[in-house]
């Protein structure tokens, strides 16, 4: 009997993002305003999609980390979703989505397999206001990851996180982003802990298509029984396909042992 073999679900998802970069395409005419992603950089806009518009942020990530006991690789498909409710407030959902990591111990070659999906957060984003002078665009982000995942990747109980996305307008097409924040979480004893959030982000536009990216990163600042502190520093540049739709890439290095060593992020973001 010949076995029917399906597409994989990869290619499905492109092929959509495809007719949805080309409708919107064929929609933008007369709309001068351009896509503001939270991609691909840690810090996010202070902006909002806007009212009745659906935003879609789509990407495919790689980790590599060496410890001298083991190595690990793993492939995440990040996605973010936003949808306007107001000319000031977005509902947001946000996972990691499919995680599939490959560890190995370098001494004995044993190597494990760990897939399945990522919990995910929903929640809001608030937009306060545009730059008045010196004072920042600001926004809130409240979001909430609640136990969604697979059984191997879902961590019992919420943990709420608080962002404040902020951003100035600078001479020379240049931009500077900061995002404090806060949250909580679970360490691996299943205790509650707080940690801190701070990074920010310079941002250079190259002309009216090209965006480039340079930042520094702590998405986690905690005690090391809890996971300790996580830094990067992270380039990358971001391309408008046309004016509802845009396509990225990022380059993140960790700067200490609880982070990646090397990262890559690749991704794909339109609405509609």
């Amino acid at each position: 009997m010949t076995r029917l073999t399906l597409p994989s679900p990869r290619i499905f998802l492109l092929a959509a993002c495809a007719l949805a970069c080309a409708g919107a395409h064929a929609q933008s005419g007369g709309n001068d305003d351009k896509i503001d992603t939270d991609r691909p950089d840690f810090v996010n806009s202070p902006d909002v999609v806007g009212k009745a518009r659906f935003q879609v942020e789509a990407g495919v990530e790689w980790d590599r980390q060496r410890e001298p006991d083991e190595h690990t690789r793993t492939i995440t498909t990040p996605l973010t979703l936003r949808y306007g409710i107001g000319e000031s407030f977005e509902l947001r959902l946000e996972t990691d989505g499919r995680s599939i990591e490959h560890a190995s111990d370098p001494s004995s070659g044993a190597h494990t397999t760990t897939a399945g999906y990522a919990d995910s957060a929903i929640g809001f984003k608030w937009h306060g206001a545009d730059q008045q002078g010196s004072v920042p665009s600001y926004g809130v982000i409240v979001e909430t990851y609640v136990p969604s995942g697979s059984r191997a990747l879902r961590t019992p109980g919420l943990r709420p996180v608080l962002y404040v996305p902020a951003e100035w307008t600078l001479p020379n097409d240049f931009s500077l982003g900061i995002m404090p924040g806060v949250g909580l979480d679970r360490n691996d004893d299943g205790a509650h802990y707080g940690y801190g959030v701070m990074a920010a982000s310079l941002g250079k536009d190259f002309n009216e298509r090209l965006h480039g990216i340079l930042e520094l990163a702590l998405p986690q600042i905690a005690r090391a029984d809890n996971g300790g502190t996580q830094a990067r520093v992270d380039t990358g540049v971001a391309w408008l396909v046309n004016k509802d739709c845009q396509v990225d890439a990022i380059v993140m290095h960790g700067l200490n042992h609880n982070t990646p060593g090397l990262s890559l992020g690749f991704g794909l973001s339109f609405r509609l």
